[in-house]
């Protein structure tokens, strides 16, 4: 493959991971593998690292990036919010949840991500299964879509656009990503970089794949799946996700908080990489009895 995702906060998780030879640890957003790959290199000889991914093209991807550790590196399809139920008992060192998506969901114009290409409007993760944003803006009422862009995409124009959108749905279904950011940019005008479609793309990707409940799921699993002095290193891209993440870790009865304040990228690296910019890694430790 050409382009691969590019793994944000990589020496910052090589640090906070505390890789040790032997260790085993869980990648629940495995992606391309660029995580997985330094997590593999910094347990050697025999370290483990255990890749869970909904998306089949990026799991196979990874595959083949990882084809080189051979039996070290395990491969899982499906969602981290089952996580106990595919670690089946076994205990872990660490856990890395990178919780933004893959550019290579928005590089693709079918996987209907982004409004800069024009593709089908859908947004799972895991095409086989669940809702597209489709199903949501042509299908849902206007009270429910003023919510949703409201609650998950911090929308202050939430309501009017779910009333454009709803009168659009009158003239015609919404069938492509341009089709749904142009009838937001006529009735929100852009002002500064942010495109109007912004965070209204951002709420209904949180929507198609539960994003938010799928991380409330999986969070209450780690405290079981760690072992004592185990890490859990979350990197998350919105507040939304971030506040979960710290009001969990401060609130739990088995793990230590080790980041008062989130873990951020460096000049150099939001430089390179734009999608760095937002990233925000927090860090937990699991006592000891």
């Amino acid at each position: 493959m050409d382009h691969l995702h590019a793994p944000v906060l990589l020496e910052e998780v090589q640090h906070w991971m505390r890789l040790k030879p032997g260790g085993v640890y869980v990648d629940g957003t495995l992606g391309h593998g660029g995580h997985a790959r330094m997590m593999l290199e910094g347990s050697e000889p025999n370290g483990v690292v255990i890749g869970i991914e909904r998306d089949l093209r990026n799991l196979e991807t990874a595959r083949e990036q990882l084809q080189p550790f051979g039996s070290r590196a395990k491969f899982v399809h499906g969602n981290y919010r089952d996580l106990l139920n595919m670690l089946n008992g076994q205990m872990v060192d660490g856990i890395l949840l990178d919780l933004g998506f893959s550019s290579a969901h928005v590089d693709d114009p079918e996987r209907g991500f982004s409004f800069q290409a024009d593709g089908p409007l859908d947004m799972r993760y895991d095409t086989s299964d669940g809702v597209t944003a489709a199903d949501i803006v042509n299908g849902w009422p206007v009270a429910e879509l003023a919510n949703l862009f409201l609650m998950y995409g911090e929308e202050v124009h939430a309501d009017r656009i779910a009333r454009a959108l709803v009168e659009h749905r009158r003239h015609g279904r919404f069938a492509t990503t341009t089709d749904l950011a142009q009838c937001i940019e006529r009735v929100v005008p852009r002002h500064g970089r942010l495109h109007p479609a912004t965070r209204v793309f951002q709420a209904l990707r949180i929507a198609v794949n539960d994003e938010l409940g799928a991380l409330q799921d999986v969070l209450p699993q780690t405290e079981t799946a760690l072992k004592p002095g185990g890490r859990l290193l979350i990197i998350t891209f919105h507040s939304l996700e971030d506040r979960i993440v710290k009001r969990f870790m401060k609130s739990s009865q088995t793990l230590t908080s080790l980041t008062k304040k989130p873990v951020v990228a460096t000049l150099s690296e939001r430089t390179n990489n734009p999608r760095a910019r937002s990233a925000k890694l927090r860090v937990a430790e699991k006592r000891h009895p």
